[in-house]
């Protein structure tokens, strides 16, 4: 494609996109990111992360407009919070009740806190360490501050689980992301990455033809479908793929930076 595209808003997923699993970035595509802002372009981080797992200095000092967390659930404009589903805490405490009756091991996200019980993901649980030590403080336990968390999703660690007869229980309250055998989250019902772009576009007053989102996972598929161009990587699952408008080069191929480059935004 030949031509600058301008005035464009363009979301980003974070792991498997913009780094990999050790939370590494490509030169290339800290490169495209400042390209994009000085294009003219805004950036924004699109994560089923909620708010507080998006703290690494270096992924934030690639100064993103704003940042869409917790799949939909939470939207940061230039540092100041402009939407934020939090969770009832009796709702909550129905949903732990439920999932723990059936074998799943929750842990709650929030924009402030994530919370995790440590007799659940002990010292050999490789996602709860990776928890304990990117989060420091601002994971605290579940049991610990019953009723008084503030959380709008949950993950669950499924693999002996009786999942089939835990979401019919839910599936009124929940929608849900399965990404494999062991791991699944659970969104308020009628929330996806997509309905979190909506949300910032209707409030900056942007057509969401005018936006362009990068994944590459099934929690992807909501912002995949709803951006004006869906662009997944190369690297990335079945699902976004057959979502996207557009496969570019993998995440260690500089596939944002090809993808931006082939759409004329830089």
């Amino acid at each position: 494609m030949t031509g600058k595209m301008t005035g464009r808003a363009v979301f980003f997923d974070i792991d498997g996109t913009l780094w990999d699993n050790k939370n590494r970035i490509a030169d290339s595509t800290k490169e495209a990111v400042r390209a994009l802002r000085e294009n003219g372009h805004l950036v924004f981080l699109c994560s089923g992360r909620s708010r507080s797992y998006i703290r690494e200095p270096e992924l934030l000092g690639m100064d993103f407009d704003g940042i869409i967390g917790g799949c939909g659930t939470m939207i940061e404009y230039r540092g100041e919070t402009i939407f934020y589903k939090k969770l009832e805490p009796t709702l909550l405490e129905y949903t732990l009740r439920t999932v723990r009756k059936y074998g799943f091991r929750p842990i709650l996200e929030g924009k402030e806190y994530l919370y995790m019980d440590e007799e659940e993901f002990g010292p050999d649980d490789p996602f709860g360490q990776k928890l304990r030590t990117e989060l420091g403080g601002c994971l605290l336990s579940i049991s610990g501050n019953w009723g008084k968390w503030e959380a709008s999703k949950l993950a669950c660690a499924t693999e002996s689980a009786d999942r089939e007869t835990c979401l019919k229980i839910l599936k009124d309250e929940y929608d849900f992301m399965i990404h494999n055998d062991a791991v699944l989250e659970m969104i308020p019902k009628g929330y996806h990455k997509g309905t979190g772009i909506i949300h910032i576009c209707d409030w900056l007053g942007i057509d969401t033809a005018d936006t362009v989102a990068f994944g590459d996972s099934a929690n992807d598929v909501g912002m995949l479908h709803t951006a004006g161009i869906g662009i997944a990587m190369g690297s990335g699952s079945d699902e976004a793929k057959e979502a996207a408008d557009y496969v570019t080069a993998g995440l260690y191929e500089d596939g944002i930076w090809k993808a931006c480059r082939h759409f004329g935004l830089i």
